[in-house]
């Protein structure tokens, strides 16, 4: 049977989502972030001083220490504290995951089904972010947040639930999601390569509507990121550095 118009054109879309779109959303993000960046260097230094913290005879190692372990928040949110530490630690082997999915990069076996953690790292993050999203309707945090904060944070959690479907399928049931870490490697390869297949070609199965939908959802994260509120992420750091001088 010969494809209809309505199916012609969910390929390309699918294709559309699943090749060109992720380089155009790496490059407005890599960019975006850039232009920040470039535009609070180039803003006049403050007239007051950012020196907040008690000195240190090592601020560097201070500021990476105020950093990572986020001491202040402990102290004063140890509930918070810990969902964020559970959850830049999710973040870490998340990335470690995606990373491993490279032809060239076999943290797991390549011709492995599971994905790195075994679909454990989905609820380091699955859970925090659940958990950051009800906050905002409780006490003073629902007085301070406003709708791009819940949007936010619905669009990263949706994207987890998806990546928790493919990775849970192939770690937790018989016969998994159809896709496996060698069918998500060609993929990866297809990106890396810059060759325009067709990812119809390596990843096959009837799920692979949820592959774009993920997909789709990263993309608009990532276009957004430097216009959100996280982009504070890139400046924590020097930040950091500044109030320890």
């Amino acid at each position: 049977m010969a494809p209809t118009g309505f199916t012609l054109f969910l390929d390309g879309l699918y294709y559309f989502i699943m090749v060109p779109l992720v380089y155009i959303s790496i490059t407005v993000m890599v960019v975006g972030i850039a232009v920040k960046i470039a535009s609070i260097l180039s803003s006049p230094p403050p007239a007051y001083s950012l020196k907040t913290f008690p000195a240190r005879k090592r601020p560097a190692l201070a500021a990476l220490g105020d950093t990572f372990g986020m001491s202040m928040i402990r102290k004063r949110k140890p509930v918070f504290w810990f969902f964020l530490m559970w959850f830049h630690l999710g973040i870490a082997f998340l990335i470690l995951g995606h990373l491993d999915l490279f032809p060239s990069i076999n943290i797991m076996p390549a011709a492995s089904r599971h994905m790195v953690g075994a679909g454990f790292v989905g609820v380091s993050v699955t859970v925090p972010a659940f958990y950051f999203l009800f906050r905002r309707f409780v006490g003073e945090n629902r007085h301070i947040s406003v709708p791009a904060d819940y949007l936010l944070l619905l669009l990263l959690l949706f994207i987890f639930l998806l990546g928790d479907m493919i990775s849970w399928g192939n770690s937790w049931t018989a016969h998994g999601f159809v896709m496996t870490k060698a069918n998500f490697s060609s993929y990866f390869g297809i990106l890396s390569s810059f060759t325009f297949m067709n990812p119809r070609t390596v990843l096959y199965g009837s799920h692979y509507h949820f592959i774009v939908l993920h997909v789709f959802l990263a993309e608009l994260f990532m276009m957004i990121l430097p216009f959100s509120k996280i982009v504070h992420t890139f400046f924590s750091l020097p930040l950091n550095m500044l109030r320890r001088r």
